[in-house]
């Protein structure tokens, strides 16, 4: 058993179990357990499992790529402050000042890839357990859990319109299977196009799209079909069901994230308030925390020592009392006179 094997054989063990409960179940209500349907939906039950244990990594997930696009114009000016400068000292303090911009905003640029990376052990699990049913049932390979040799064997003679789950692509001695494992592989491809364009194009501001990440994404956003359509033909049908439930399962998680929570200035947000404002409810404001760099008014003055300052008063009081409807103030009698404010004035005068 080499290394990779080694390393895999936990996740392996556990969708053995998790295939076989979901199996075990199916048959409870009736289904044909031999029958490619029960092994079908056993498989949908894995992706159910696995996407639901990772619903708040998906929503970090989201929330951190979206912010990396945000992001991306503060990055450029960081980037285009140290342009041509080498020295040591320039580079740690551009790398100081993109620490501060992620801490600042609150940004993880790796959380992101944390469901894909939680997820692929899983993946090369249920990937190995598929190719290793024909040599469980014929004793050649040791069973994996529950997987025994009968068990095996019931699964690789079930069939999806007439291929085997355990057949691949450039195994496929049927036209079914020829069939059944194009139409996969473009449903595959299709739901991840359909996945990181629904990202890019519905819960990206247009001044975060127009940038070199950006840029590079939507490279990717292309080139990603075509490198699942072409590593495709080698995986088993039962991997290809397994990628393509979890792609639309990403697609529409997506979309109830981004329908409920936009990105600031992005398209799903106008549509958003959009809605808000024809049921009559406030609109909300979504912003990024630590983008907007523009201090309040009564923010404290460096200046200052961080007091704010104070208006000061007029220490000189104004001559006369509070002003009549004619526009003259009235004159009060000085103190210790008696005399009515009228023969006081005139006696001053």
């Amino acid at each position: 058993m080499d290394f990779f094997t080694s390393l895999i054989y936990p996740f392996e063990w556990l969708v053995a179990w998790i295939l076989y409960g979901w199996h075990t179940l199916f048959d409870t209500i009736g289904l044909d357990p031999a029958s490619g349907a029960a092994w079908v939906l056993s498989i949908v039950g894995l992706v159910v499992v696995m996407r639901a244990a990772m619903i708040p990594l998906f929503v970090k997930q989201i929330h951190a790529s979206r912010r990396m696009q945000l992001i991306q114009p503060e990055m450029q000016k960081i980037q285009a402050k140290y342009k041509g400068k080498t020295d040591p000292d320039s580079r740690q303090a551009m790398t100081q000042e993109t620490m501060d911009l992620y801490k600042r905003t609150g940004t993880n640029p790796f959380s992101s890839c944390l469901p894909i990376l939680l997820q692929s052990p899983f993946f090369f699990g249920l990937f190995q357990v598929l190719n290793g049913l024909e040599a469980i049932a014929t004793g050649a390979k040791d069973p994996i859990g529950p997987i025994t040799p009968e068990v095996a064997a019931q699964a690789e003679q079930s069939t999806l319109f007439g291929a085997q789950l355990s057949d691949t692509f450039l195994s496929a001695d049927s036209t079914a299977t020829y069939i059944v494992t194009v139409l996969l592989i473009v449903l595959m491809s299709a739901t991840t196009f359909t996945t990181q364009r629904q990202l890019m194009m519905k819960n990206m501001p247009a001044s975060a799209l127009d940038n070199p990440f950006a840029k590079q994404q939507k490279v990717l956003l292309y080139l990603m079909p075509i490198f699942f359509a072409i590593s495709g033909i080698n995986f088993p049908i039962g991997v290809l069901i397994y990628w393509s439930v979890t792609n639309i399962w990403s697609m529409c998680q997506q979309f109830y994230v981004i329908r409920r929570m936009p990105a600031p200035g992005s398209p799903a947000e106008k549509a958003m308030q959009e809605r808000r404002r024809k049921r009559g409810k406030p609109v909300e404001d979504f912003t990024v925390k630590g983008l907007d760099a523009t201090p309040a008014d009564d923010a404290p003055d460096a200046k200052t020592g961080g007091q704010r300052q104070q208006p000061k008063r007029n220490k000189k009081k104004a001559k006369g009392g509070p002003a009549k409807p004619g526009g003259k103030p009235s004159q009060k009698p000085t103190p210790g006179d008696s005399r009515p404010p009228q023969q006081a004035k005139d006696a001053n005068n």
